[in-house]
């Protein structure tokens, strides 16, 4: 598959705890996407919101692209998010739960398409994060340990 990874949210597992993950195409003005293809694009603090009957992203900053003229998009705005009618019902039904919000994970190009990669999720609290790190620590010291014994 052609797919080049543009940026990533790297706080989007360590905040949430993600379950359902989509993709999907965003709406894009040209320029928009001349800026993404030179990496001035920003999806960290972004979130994704349903209203009404559509989802939109919201908080994901595209710089100004360098070669434009005098007209060109604005920076932050609300941009709509192209799900099939079946996904959005899907993922209606999931927000209803409590605590439930929806965080874009990663941006990329497949073929010459931008897709967003996001999930369905709740916020961990402290506690859940502190516990995450004593399990990565610990399949780490496992891992090497295993490592170890594989070399001698």
């Amino acid at each position: 598959m052609n797919t080049k990874t543009i940026t990533i949210n790297k706080k989007a597992g360590f905040e949430y705890h993600l379950t359902d993950k989509y993709e999907a195409g965003i709406v894009l003005k040209g320029s928009e996407v001349k800026s993404i293809r030179e990496g001035k694009v920003n999806i960290k603090g972004s979130y994704i919101r349903l209203i009404g009957n559509e989802i939109y992203i919201i908080g994901m900053h595209i710089g100004d692209y360098s070669h434009a003229d005098s007209i060109s998009h604005e920076n932050i705005t609300d941009r709509k998010l192209l799900l099939h009618r079946k996904e959005i019902n899907k993922i209606a039904e999931l927000l209803n739960q409590k605590g439930r919000t929806m965080i874009p994970m990663s941006l990329y190009f497949k073929k010459d398409l931008v897709k967003v990669k996001f999930a369905v999720g709740t916020g961990k609290k402290k506690w859940d994060k502190r516990q995450d790190k004593m399990d990565q620590d610990i399949k780490r010291q496992l891992d090497r340990q295993v490592k170890k014994m594989n070399n001698r």
